[in-house]
């Protein structure tokens, strides 16, 4: 784009939030408007700096005010904490525009975190639980009451998920004191606000969406996604489409539909309806297939044990889990008759080959188990296992006629467990983006697009993807490579190790403030982390328990610790709370080290990802899309930290002489320049020279 086009464009922006917009901000939001205007999808590799949120949302909004037909932004993401930026940034749009053109936005996160009855504290499973009861039941009051004041107020401006939680405890209507729920109440406001704010859940979740969508009276073929992180996505559904079981779910799944069958012919028996009596038939043949089932499993679990393993697994052809059932059905349907139950559950009469049709008729009784909780038992069977079963049989159906399926034994635990893993995301994500009204996929590493794009199964015809340069210049983020370490699993030693941590001494010693340091794992960064007596600095290590408020106090800590004159060596893992997606504002950090390169470990799910991509998109990117550029990708974020505003500046420190090797230097982008260290005491000269040289901005600063 020309300087003359760009300021042309600049002038038609209504949306910005800025009274001038970045570099590169302005062709960012020429391409997302665009692909939005022909209903396509845009993958924006969009670094720390250019604005992306700002631009994102400057695009789709004024795309859904000019479409032809309704149009509602969902603006989803990986982080709670990446909530507020979204929020502030429309409430600075709003600032900007007349009344009459105001954005209507709502905020919501997870029903536990905005429910304002005391179970709210209990456990996920059990507070889902006694919330379907109360809601089911009737019991729960603020769902039931009606506060059409706080929707309109919900509406009139741009509320943080916290500041509307707060206020429907606080609500009145017509002076009159009402607390209400205000989870019901934002998901209630979506169909009337222009953008919603949410997590990925909402839309990559089949009973997610379904449920969202239609309490929200939208329709998927009117909505502009924006998926803000998007290089989490993939990994997001795949983990999110994980089903574990051992014999030991299996036997509870068989007790939960005991229990629900009971429950049914009891109904069945005093009301005496049809639909009730062929409920009561459905769910006793589901309980007595799954009776014999039971034993089937642990046989399996019992005969895997002995079988041969693979990096310490084995893996579980589908066809002879699925024949378990099938197997099971058999020799039920001895005793009930087949063409019977194929006549009751569809009105007509099925070949007894329709082997199928039957795991289809086991599926939907097992999703349709309900038992009832009680929140004073101290400890309650808080798991509906049949839903598991249930979820199990669905992916079987759903996606056992392709590769992308593939089931995994280990020994873990007292019976071992067999875990179902889907290695095309692609499949869940892709049909969703088609069908949407146009999307936006943006990352600071969602390098190279087109992995992506291939990845979540968007399709090249209406995609396009760039890459924005920067706007930093070079000098103010330099990357140090220390040519002396490596993590590499044949080249570790006490040398080695010690070579690593006088390297990260160095780097405290030449860094006036902060220093972070990310490892591939939680026991690597015991290894280099927990062990090191490191001078001039306090370390904090991270805790895999830690919740987004320990986050938040930590920010707090840094900036207490700033202002005091003490430094901290915060320490990490890749891809966790403090690698991704937390804001460390006001340059709170000057440096940043990452340990190795966090490939994922030897597995048969690994092995069995890289053959699939192979089928799929060719042999030359079977290891960069399943291994290498995912490595790359989370230390990129790790480097991303620091750098949080133009004004930034940091060091960036890699301890492995592998980053420059031919195999993972082609996964950094481009426009990447390393320097390299041949000892720490080089890295100590380097620390110093650039601190002394390069100081942080005040903001708006050339």
């Amino acid at each position: 784009m020309s300087g003359e086009e760009s300021s042309a464009f600049s002038e038609e922006i209504r949306y910005l939030a800025h009274e001038e917009a970045r570099p590169g901000q302005l062709e960012m939001i020429h391409d997302c408007l665009k692909a939005l205007q022909q209903g396509g999808h845009h993958l924006a590799a969009a670094p720390t700096g250019i604005g992306k949120t700002a631009a994102a949302l400057a695009a789709a909004i004024d795309a859904a005010r000019t479409a032809n037909g309704p149009r509602t932004i969902f603006f989803l993401t990986s982080r709670q904490s990446q909530h507020k930026i979204v929020v502030d940034t429309v409430r600075r749009i709003n600032a900007r525009r007349p009344p009459q053109e105001k954005v209507r936005l709502v905020d919501m996160v997870g029903q536990s975190n905005m429910c304002v009855q005391p179970f709210a504290k209990e456990s996920p499973p059990l507070f889902s639980l006694l919330c379907s009861q109360a809601r089911s039941q009737r019991t729960c009051k603020p769902y039931l009451t009606q506060a059409p004041g706080l929707r309109q107020r919900i509406l009139s401006d741009p509320l943080h998920v916290d500041e509307l939680v707060q206020m429907a405890q606080t609500h009145s209507e017509h002076g009159v004191p009402t607390l209400t729920c205000p989870w019901k109440a934002a998901r209630e406001a979506v169909s009337s606000a222009d953008v919603f704010v949410g997590d990925y859940n909402h839309l990559f979740v089949d009973a997610v969406r379904d449920a969202s969508l239609n309490a929200m009276e939208l329709d998927l073929s009117n909505i502009i996604v924006i998926v803000d992180e998007a290089h989490n996505l993939p990994d997001r559904i795949r983990m999110g489409m994980e089903r574990r079981f051992t014999p030991t779910v299996v036997r509870n799944a068989t007790i939960d539909l005991e229990e629900y069958t009971e429950t049914i012919a009891e109904a069945a028996a005093s009301l005496g309806s049809d639909g009730l009596l062929l409920q009561a038939s459905l769910t006793s043949w589901a309980l007595s297939v799954m009776k014999v089932c039971r034993g089937r499993i642990s046989d399996l679990f019992r005969d895997l044990l002995s079988e041969p393993a693979e990096f310490e697994e084995r893996r579980v052809d589908m066809e002879r889990l699925r024949n378990i059932f099938l197997a099971s059905c058999d020799e039920v349907e001895g005793k009930v008759g087949q063409q019977q139950l194929q006549q009751e559950h569809t009105g007509t009469v099925e070949s007894p080959g329709q082997g199928l049709d039957r795991l289809k008729i086991l599926r939907d009784v097992l999703l349709d188990v309900e038992i009832k909780v009680d929140a004073d038992d101290e400890n309650p069977n808080i798991d509906i296992d049949a839903h598991r079963i249930g979820h199990l049989l669905e992916d079987m159906l759903r996606f056992g006629e392709t590769t992308a399926l593939v089931y995994v034994h280990d020994a873990k635990g007292k019976e071992g467990r067999i875990i179902s893993h889907l290695l095309d995301p692609g499949l869940v994500s892709g049909p969703v983006l088609k069908k949407c009204a146009g999307s936006i996929l943006m990352s600071g590493t969602l390098y190279p697009p087109k992995m992506y794009a291939d990845l979540l199964g968007i399709g090249h015809s209406k995609t396009t993807s760039r890459q924005y340069d920067s706007p930093f210049a070079s000098q103010r983020r330099p990357i140090v490579v220390a040519k002396d370490v490596t993590t590499r699993y044949q080249d570790r030693s006490y040398e080695n190790t010690q070579r690593i941590r006088a390297h990260l001494q160095s780097l405290c010693d030449g860094s006036p403030g902060h220093v972070a340091v990310f490892t591939p794992s939680y026991s690597m960064l015991n290894d280099y982390i927990g062990e090191g007596q490191f001078h001039g600095v306090v370390v904090r290590m991270e805790d895999r328990t830690w919740s987004k408020q320990d986050v938040d106090q930590l920010l707090d800590v840094l900036e207490d610790a700033k202002q005091a004159g003490r430094r901290i060596l915060l320490a990490g893992v890749f891809g966790g709370r403090l690698s991704e997606g937390i804001d460390y504002h006001n340059g709170l950090l000057d440096a940043v080290a990452c340990i190795g390169i966090p490939n994922p470990p030897p597995s048969i799910h690994q092995k069995a990802l890289r053959t699939y991509i192979e089928e799929r998109f060719g042999r030359a990117n079977a290891w960069r899309y399943a291994s290498t550029q995912p490595a790359i990708n989370a230390i990129l974020q790790a480097m991303g930290r620091p750098i949080r505003s133009i004004a930034d500046r940091a060091l960036i420190l890699l301890l492995d002489k592998r980053n420059t090797d031919r195999t993972y230097i082609e996964c950094y982008p481009k426009d990447i320049r390393m320097n390299t260290s041949t000892e720490p005491e080089t890295t100590k000269s380097f620390a110093r020279r650039f601190f002394s040289r390069v100081h942080r901005q005040s903001e708006g600063s050339s």
